[in-house]
Formats: C-alpha cells, sequence, structure tokens
C-alpha cells in the first residue's frame, strides 16, 4: 500500500492519514517553502484522531482518487494533529470564524504560501449534493481563481489576517464582585432549567461553569447559582453523555437532554468533570456526586492510563466503523449476557430498547436508589463491553491535558482521602517531570514513543502549574512546591505581554504564525490565560512571594478588562476572580511530620507544612515560613494573610475553619 510524507510522523491521525492517495505534508517551513516555489495554494485539514467526522472527511473525501488528483496535482496539502498544534487550530479556527461564523473540526482551511487564509469551513463531502457544496467543487473553482484572478484570493487572505490579528485594546479594570455577579445574571438567561446546562442542542458539558456556578453559590448564598449547578450536573450523570456502563463522559450531547451524545471520550474534558463533580459533593453532599467522580476518575486510571504514569489523549467515538457502536447494547445482547432475567431489569433501569440502545437514567424515577445488585451486573457488561470490540486510544501524552488529571486526582485524594488518587497524581507529575521537562525547566508538549515533541505552548504552562498546586496541597512535597514556581517563573517569563497585559497562546521565542493570539474567554476547556489567573494567585498565597501576588493581579485586572462585556464567557476567569475577591484561608502548619488531622481539609483551605526535613528548601520558596518554629512534638498552626500569620494555635478545632458541605441542594432534585 502506498504511503506519503505522514508516515514518519507520532501523531496518531497524522499516522490515521498516511495512507491516503492525497500526498499529504505535516506542517513544516518545507511545505510552504514548496507553495511559494511551486506556485500553489495551501490546503489545511486540521483535526484530531478521535473525532468522529474527521474519520468521515478523511474516509469520504480525502480517500477517493478524484479529490486526491486535484490536491496533488494543484495544491501543497497539510495534515495537522490540533491537539499537537494547537497554536495553529487557534489562528485558524479564529479565521473561520471570521469568515464563516462558526467552527468546528475538521477544520478545513485554503490559503497561499504566505499562510494568509481565504477560506475556510468544517466538514466537507467529496462531492456536492443534498444542498451542501463539495470539496471537489471548492477545490476546482480555487484552482481556477489562482490562474485567472489571483488577487482576489490574496486581498481575502489579508482582509481575514489583519481580522485574525487584530487586538482589541481593552483596558485593565479593577476586578469586583461585579463582574462576578453579572456572569452569573447571563447564565441565569441562558439556563435550560428542565434539563440543566445553557443554551440548546448540541450541549457541552462546560465544567468551568458548574465550579464557578458552585463558588459563587457558597460565597454569595445564592440558591439560583446552586440550582443551576446543581441540575446541570444532575442531568449529565443521568444522560447518555454519561457512560454509565464504563464511567467517564463522552464529549457533548447532540440532542436538549444529554440523552444522545457525541461518543468520543477525551482527558481534558473528564478531568474536569471529575473536579465538577467533586465540587459538587463537597458543597451539596449528594452522593451521586462523589459516585460520579470516583467512577470518572476510575475510568482514567482504567482507559487512559499509559505505563509510566501518564494518561493518554482520548477514546474515539467510532468502533466498527460506527459511531457510538462500542456504547450501543441491545436487550438481545444483554440477554445472553445476563441471562433473560436479570437482562430485563437491566434494561428497564437504563432505559434500554431495541430503538435506544445508549444507557441512561432520565427516565428513571428511583435512579438514586439501585437495588444491591446493580453494581455486580454493571461490571459483568463492561467486562463484555471491553470485549467484544476495541476502541481506538489516541496514546500520545499531552502536558496541558495531563496538567488536568493531576489536579483532578490530587483533589480527589485530598477531598476523598483516598491516596490512591494522588498517588496516582504523583505519578503523572514524574512522568512529565522526566519525560517533557527539558534541563532547564521549560516545558515539551507532546510525548509519544519515547520522544517529546513541540515547545510548550500556554496551557501546557497553565494547567500544569494548577494541578502541581493541587498536588502540593495533598503530599505537601517541597519538591512539588519547587517544580511550580520553576513553572510558574518560565510561564512569567515566556508568555507575558508586558506592555498591555495577558499571556499570548506561545513563548516569545515559538514560530511566528499570522496571528499571535492572547485568549481570555474559555473555549470547551477554561482559558489558558484564566488558568494562568487562578494559579499564580494560588501560588503566591502559598508562598507570599510579591512576584506571584503581583502577577496574579496584573492578570486578573487584564481578565477583567476583556471580559467585561460577557462574563459568563469566561467562568474560569470568574472562578480566579472569586478566590482573589473572597480568598479561602491560609494555614501554616509547623510539626516534626505532617498532622493526620490535615486530611480532609476543604479545598478553600490552602495549607503549608513545615517540617525538619523540609524548613530549608521552604524558607526559600515560601520566605515567611521560616519565623515558625517547629514544637518538640505535636503542631503548630498559624492563620495567614499575604505571608502574615496569626499567633499559633495547638489544634485545628481552635482554628474558624471553614467547612465544606455549606449548601443544600434544592429539595428533591429535579
Amino acid at each position: 500500500m502506498a504511503v506519503n510524507r505522514l508516515i514518519k510522523e507520532k501523531s496518531p491521525y497524522l499516522l490515521q492519514h498516511a495512507h491516503d492517495p492525497v500526498d499529504w505534508w505535516p506542517w513544516c517551513p518545507q511545505a510552504f517553502e514548496t507553495a511559494l516555489r511551486e506556485d500553489r495554494p495551501v490546503l489545511l485539514s486540521i483535526g484530531y484522531s478521535t473525532c468522529h467526522w474527521c474519520h468521515v472527511m478523511g474516509r469520504e473525501a480525502f480517500s477517493d482518487p478524484a479529490v486526491a488528483e486535484v490536491l496533488n496535482r494543484a495544491f501543497v496539502p497539510i495534515k495537522v494533529d490540533r491537539e499537537e498544534r494547537p497554536d495553529v487550530d487557534a489562528v485558524y479556527m479564529r479565521a473561520c470564524h471570521a469568515l464563516t461564523g462558526s467552527g468546528g473540526w475538521p477544520l478545513t482551511v485554503l490559503a497561499g504560501p504566505d499562510q494568509k487564509p481565504f477560506w475556510a469551513g468544517t466538514y466537507l463531502p467529496a462531492r456536492s449534493g443534498w444542498g451542501q457544496v463539495g470539496l471537489l467543487e471548492v477545490l476546482e473553482r480555487v484552482e481556477a481563481l489562482w490562474r485567472e484572478d489571483r488577487q482576489s484570493l490574496l486581498d481575502a487572505g489579508q482582509a481575514v489576517t489583519d481580522r485574525v490579528a487584530a487586538e482589541i485594546a481593552l483596558s485593565p479594570a479593577d476586578p469586583d464582585m461585579g463582574l462576578p455577579r453579572a456572569a452569573a445574571g447571563q447564565l441565569l438567561r441562558r439556563f435550560d432549567p428542565a434539563a440543566g446546562g445553557f443554551g440548546g442542542a448540541p450541549k457541552f458539558p462546560m465544567p468551568q461553569n458548574i465550579l464557578f456556578l458552585l463558588a459563587y453559590a457558597r460565597l454569595e448564598g445564592d440558591e439560583r447559582a446552586l440550582e443551576m449547578a446543581d441540575r446541570t450536573l444532575e442531568g449529565m450523570i443521568r444522560g447518555g453523555i454519561h457512560d454509565q456502563i464504563g464511567g467517564g463522559f463522552c464529549r457533548y450531547a447532540t440532542d436538549r437532554e444529554w440523552r444522545v451524545p457525541h461518543f468520543e471520550k477525551l482527558l481534558g474534558d473528564n478531568a474536569l468533570l471529575a473536579c465538577a463533580c467533586l465540587a459538587g459533593w463537597e458543597e451539596t453532599g449528594r452522593r451521586i456526586y462523589e459516585d460520579a467522580a470516583r467512577r470518572t476518575l476510575d475510568y482514567l486510571l482504567e482507559e487512559l492510563r499509559l505505563p509510566g504514569g501518564a494518561f493518554a489523549t482520548g477514546q474515539d467515538a467510532d468502533a466498527g466503523g460506527e459511531e457510538g457502536r462500542f456504547y450501543r447494547l441491545t436487550p438481545g445482547e444483554l440477554a445472553r449476557v445476563l441471562g433473560e432475567r436479570e437482562a430485563g431489569d437491566f434494561c428497564r433501569w437504563y432505559g434500554i430498547t431495541w430503538d435506544s440502545g445508549v444507557p441512561a437514567l432520565l427516565d428513571n424515577p428511583d435512579w438514586e436508589t439501585p437495588d444491591g445488585e446493580l453494581e455486580a451486573r454493571r461490571e459483568k457488561v463492561r467486562l463484555w463491553r471491553r470485549g467484544r470490540m476495541a476502541l481506538h486510544r489516541d496514546d500520545k501524552v499531552l502536558t496541558s491535558w495531563n496538567g488536568l488529571a493531576i489536579a483532578a486526582l490530587a483533589r480527589a485524594g485530598r477531598a476523598l482521602g483516598e491516596r490512591r488518587y494522588w498517588r496516582a497524581a504523583e505519578s503523572a507529575r514524574l512522568f512529565l517531570k522526566t519525560r517533557l521537562t527539558t534541563p532547564e525547566g521549560r516545558l515539551m508538549l507532546r510525548w509519544r514513543e519515547r520522544e517529546a515533541a513541540q515547545l510548550g505552548q500556554l496551557e501546557d504552562y497553565a494547567f500544569y502549574l494548577w494541578g502541581l498546586l493541587e498536588l502540593y496541597e495533598v503530599n505537601f512535597s517541597a519538591s512539588v512546591l519547587r517544580e511550580a514556581c520553576t513553572v510558574a517563573d518560565w510561564l512569567l517569563a515566556d508568555f507575558e505581554d508586558g506592555e498591555r497585559g495577558g499571556f499570548y497562546h506561545t513563548a516569545h521565542s515559538g514560530e511566528r504564525l499570522i496571528a499571535r493570539p492572547k485568549e481570555a474567554p474559555d473555549g470547551a476547556l477554561p482559558s489558558g490565560n484564566a488558568a494562568a489567573g487562578l494559579a499564580l494567585g494560588r501560588l503566591g498565597r502559598l508562598t507570599g512571594r510579591q512576584k506571584y501576588r503581583e502577577a496574579a493581579r496584573r492578570q486578573l485586572r487584564w481578565l477583567a478588562g476583556q471580559l467585561q462585556t460577557y462574563p459568563a464567557g469566561g467562568c474560569f476567569s470568574m472562578l480566579a476572580l472569586l478566590e482573589e475577591l473572597s480568598p479561602g484561608q491560609e494555614l501554616l502548619a509547623a510539626a516534626p511530620e505532617v498532622p493526620r488531622e490535615l486530611e480532609g481539609l476543604p479545598e478553600q483551605v490552602q495549607t503549608v507544612v513545615k517540617t525538619p526535613a523540609n524548613a530549608r528548601a521552604l524558607a526559600r520558596l515560601a520566605p515567611f515560613t521560616a519565623a515558625a518554629p517547629i514544637p518538640a512534638e505535636g503542631a503548630a498552626y498559624y492563620l495567614c494573610r499575604d505571608g502574615a500569620c496569626r499567633a499559633p494555635v495547638r489544634s485545628l478545632s481552635e482554628l474558624p475553619l471553614r467547612r465544606t458541605r455549606r449548601l443544600s441542594a434544592p429539595a428533591g432534585g429535579r
């Protein structure tokens, strides 16, 4: 079978297209030099290996000999894995939105040899029909225009580039509670009171919205915010978007009620949704949220954890050539696995019929009180389902998404008191430190098959920094805190815009594209700028160092300025603002060893532990700790603020610590 240049790449997505008849290039300078030398426009196709519609376009268009013939003759075709090159994806997704008002994957872009885009779209069939333009028609039209009216394409490319590269000059603003209140109000106007979530179909989980609403409800006593978070979490957990059999959540729901998922499962989504479920449990005490968090994290450990402790990127939507085939069940299959009687009970519980094979609990009024046999039946079905067919797993390691997984696992270890979770977080951190960190402390973006590649980008630093800080507050390791300071130092040195504020998507020394994004709003995941603001604020409070405190304040002022018009579009930024405006309590514990009574402290209590083993290192990392003597036995506890501490006490019970589960979920749930 013939192969193209992609056969030499590591990306699972690029390798999926290594046998296409299209003469693909990876993104590289040589591809654009070829386009310039041979006087051809460029086709960029951007996707990822677990994307259903990327597979469809690959089968329909890029495997078509007629499409390949035009591409190979008249274009320089370039394949890009959006997860390996999020900077390229961000720039050309902006272009797609500028040209069409929407975006998605696969992302299809036509550009000149100068990388300036003049046409963009998403999924295209090979040929036009049923009211949809085909790729072949677009290519033939552009080929003709390139010969006959090239200037019109170049002018369009310049106009789009100008729009993509333009940075709206918004002044920084002093944060106040008006912005989170406005965000909560905007979410309320979009809230779906029947099914939860925000807006109609398709419906995305947006866990950062839930995290913000829960924190806002706690601080403001806002029952409407609590209800929005509670209904949304419950709707997702009951819906088909939640894998009722194997745990974890699919990418999004195609319907309003969370019933029918788009079946791919991604590491970043599940890490954040585990955080949201943990926060829901801590704030309301509803056991369903604790169970969902455990099952989601267990899914990560069972299905995505790789040898060495890091986590794979995700699992495919397709199996057996069909989207969702892995997840759909029939009464006949279940009868063969469980037996007729037990299968009948199982199908009734999960709403499985011959017409609807996606397990869900939306029509089950007793869903919170399963019988004692359900878990055994579910495990039997899970093992059978896993053995009947394989799901493609994208096994590359992304620093950014592993940072989110570390944060989720560490939070679970702290909230649930289970060492297996934070031990898994420690293993993932060690993997990133040894394989994706340069000797001087810079981060790399991707690891696969013993190779690290691509300089780290903003999300790598911001998400990993957050993960390190969550991990520190469960293992209190000075080496983890030291690594967090190193990551923060590189973040500030390599990404901060010292003139206008905010952090660029790419480092100052990174590859120059047609634009250099600096984004405040969240996407499906929190923006790197939002995560940087939250993490720098926490690092400043933990260490008491003005360098980080001032950097956090600069960043939060920039975020507040950027999000003045629509703060609900940046809920992770709103979460960071809440932590700054109504910060939790800072605790210094000095003791011969880590006191056991620190286990189970709420997230809002940020804790530093000083022992004889770490005292010298901690004095450099958090200088305010140097003045706290370590008692010969027992512990001394200090409540602190900005590095200034009260007189110590000898028991946590003597401190006015704010505990979790301060709120009550709306009576009766949904």
